[in-house]
């Protein structure tokens, strides 16, 4: 049966209590989390912890910040982590599963001019791996996982298809380091987006939902039963976290997805 959740910033209200009153009515199952930089998740604790105690369910948070462990400075890479590890923390604290970030996002793209970035491909892949590991260790520490998110090859150059991502999670030999799946980077970047969940399954642990124009699911052209039936087949019991643009009306917008996930994935 399928789980569905919605990003805070999509549904209407002022309170996460508000705001899973109208998620529940429409047919969520679950909240997922914006983690802004400079530690501002971890000051929500508070509120995270009230509305916890009020029965609203958050079981992964996004990170939404302006640099990430793959950065090139390297004070920007050390402050990402740090950011993620307060994340993963606050997460678990609230009885969570985990916390989702990209390598990187608008750092670099070798689809845009200079073409050719001032890292070369091996200081990459060890930025990563050291990131990952250390991210990958602090999750372990504090019962939770690091999703990594491959993103398309125009916002970021390191890590865009599930390929690359599971290379990384199996040299890092984390159980807390997983791939957090996304259907609009995908539908970009992957052949057959079904077979690359068949393919790297044993390391898939979270997905996020938008369809092929970014926008909320059933407003594009995403074979959404085969991608639904993927991920079916390989028995992922966790949610699917609708990050999107809205079209048309945002509240109703919203309000149609549950339903037609259900139907497509049925």
């Amino acid at each position: 049966m399928l789980k569905i959740a919605a990003q805070e910033q999509l549904l209407p209200g002022d309170t996460l209590q508000a705001k899973w009153e109208f998620a529940q009515a429409a047919g969520y199952d679950a909240i997922e989390l914006r983690g802004k930089g400079d530690l501002h998740f971890a000051s929500r604790l508070d509120e995270l912890k009230q509305a916890r105690k009020d029965g609203v369910v958050m079981p992964t948070v996004c990170v939404d910040m302006l640099h990430f462990l793959g950065a090139f400075d390297t004070d920007q890479r050390r402050d990402a982590v740090a950011q993620m590890k307060s994340q993963l923390t606050v997460i678990a604290e609230i009885g969570g599963v985990g916390a989702q970030t990209p390598a990187s996002y608008g750092m670099f793209s070798r689809r845009l001019p200079p073409f050719e970035p001032p890292r070369s491909e091996a200081e990459d892949l060890d930025v990563l791996l050291t990131g990952l590991t250390e991210l990958g260790e602090h999750a372990r520490e504090e019962g939770v996982t690091l999703f990594l998110e491959p993103l398309n090859r125009y916002e970021d150059h390191m890590v865009n298809r599930l390929e690359q991502a599971a290379d990384l999670i199996r040299a890092v030999g984390l159980d807390s380091v997983r791939i957090g799946i996304d259907s609009y980077h995908m539908n970009i970047e992957e052949t057959d987006p079904a077979a690359a969940i068949l393919t790297h399954a044993d390391v898939i642990g979270h997905a996020q939902v938008s369809d092929s124009n970014r926008f909320q699911p059933g407003a594009g052209h995403l074979d959404w039963s085969a991608w639904l039936g993927a991920l079916h087949s390989i028995g992922y019991d966790g949610h699917l976290a609708l990050e999107c643009r809205l079209t048309g009306d945002p509240v109703d917008a919203v309000r149609s997805v549950p339903a037609f996930l259900k139907r497509s994935g049925a």
